[in-house]
């Protein structure tokens, strides 16, 4: 009788990359695969630590699965496995950990889950440097990993501690897993990674190589870049993608705070002057009358330690006069031990970041709703996806406006032309 086991992710879409991976891996060798809300024999958690609620939302998972299975094995992985495995180990029904330093970098075997329960640290797996991942399960979107880990430790965050260094496969490898992604009839790949745009540390290439490689696979019909950082997206980049490529006029761009000062306590490697030249740059090189304008998701951090009110009225004003991205990722500012922003004593009032939240939120939506109207009467390419509600399917244009009609089982994966 086939073991059945159930998969959660965490997290990000690079965390979602990696549990699809195992899910194929472990499916070939025979697991039935069921949703993780049913009882299963075996469950592996791929969890985040980016904030403390991530911690939080990871150990709770972890216990509704026990009430649902409570003989189940329990197997956790990720960046909160990582850093806190004492922790995670000390919840009922955890069978092992595995942290960033000896997680499945390999798709394991079965066998790695049906030992007999023993030391919670000895079920390990064989680690390489760096797991080869792309999502599946989708008609239309495959996220693919291009890169893992981050050299920039930045003064709030545990990431690099938890994902290791800056690292790669040779882009031949992941020209070969697009064409994967292409045979299962996939039009689209976004590629993920911790610090995407440093591709390259491993192999001696250059992201801007991988780009043009991966644009030349055929049956992929559109790419997006996941998150890059904004020192990273290089004007040759720029350059390239708008001169008429398959990379689409979507850019997520972390900025972090629009205040000279907290930038520079973040150790962030830019400041606004630099942010907002990129900005224009890009806008100039892609936007043109009769053309879509230029999608960006900026995230933002508030409430970072010394954050006066006027340090948060200049990133407000940065957003709002010059900056004006489609959308804003609000995360406010969670204290992460280890890091060299944990330990200031200027930490910002848990109320003050709850009202400084609304109001970016409150900006947030009016920017939101002049990126769309500035697209009205546009002809956009969508490419459809198969959901089914109430008789409506959806996808989206090139930048990523979220585009409905009545369902019709023709389009689904096809990109059609639409007027906005």
């Amino acid at each position: 009788m086939k073991k059945k086991m159930a998969f959660v992710t965490l997290g990000c879409k690079l965390n979602y990359a990696e549990t699809s991976t195992y899910e194929r891996g472990l499916s070939r060798e025979g697991i039935e695969v069921v949703p993780w809300d049913e009882k299963a024999d075996i469950y592996l958690v791929n969890t985040c630590t980016v904030t403390e609620h991530s911690d939080k939302k990871c150990r709770n998972i972890i216990r509704k699965l026990h009430r649902i299975s409570p003989e189940a094995s329990i197997f956790v992985t990720g960046c909160y496995a990582q850093l806190k495995k004492e922790e995670i180990l000390r919840i009922e029904g955890v069978r092992a950990v595995f942290g960033a330093d000896e997680k499945p970098m390999v798709v394991p075997s079965i066998s790695a889950f049906l030992k007999p329960a023993g030391d919670k640290n000895a079920d390990k797996c064989r680690r390489t440097d760096f797991l080869p991942a792309y999502s599946s399960g989708e008609r239309t979107r495959s996220f693919l990993k291009v890169q893992d880990g981050c050299d920039y430790f930045c003064s709030y965050c545990t990431v690099p501690y938890a994902r290791g260094r800056s690292r790669n496969i040779p882009i031949s490898d992941l020209v070969r897993q697009a064409e994967e992604i292409a045979s299962a009839g996939i039009r689209e790949i976004v590629l993920t990674g911790v610090n995407t745009g440093d591709f390259g540390k491993s192999t001696g290439e250059n992201f801007l190589d991988l780009l043009k490689a991966l644009n030349e696979v055929r049956g992929i019909e559109r790419y997006r870049i996941s998150s890059i950082e904004p020192n990273l997206l290089k004007d040759e980049i720029v350059d390239w993608i708008a001169s008429g490529t398959k990379f689409l006029p979507h850019f997520h761009i972390p900025l972090q705070s629009g205040s000279d000062t907290i930038l520079k306590a973040m150790g962030r490697r830019y400041d606004t002057a630099f942010f907002a030249r990129k900005i224009d740059y890009i806008r100039h090189a892609m936007e043109h009358p009769g053309s879509p304008k230029v999608f960006f998701g900026i995230d933002v951090i508030t409430g970072f330690p010394g954050e006066t009110d006027a340090l948060f009225k200049e990133t407000y004003h940065f957003l709002k006069d010059t900056a004006r991205p489609a959308f804003i990722h609000i995360f406010p500012y969670s204290r992460r031990a280890g890091t060299p922003a944990a330990a200031r004593m200027d930490q910002v009032k848990d109320s003050v970041k709850t009202d400084r939240v609304k109001i970016l939120e409150e900006l947030c939506t009016e920017l939101h709703a002049e990126f769309m109207e500035a697209n009205r009467g546009v002809r956009e390419n969508v490419l459809f996806e198969s959901t089914d509600k109430n008789g409506i399917m959806s996808g989206y244009t090139g930048n990523y406006i979220r585009i409905e009609r009545p369902y019709d089982p023709e389009l689904v994966g096809k990109t059609v032309p639409v007027t906005l």
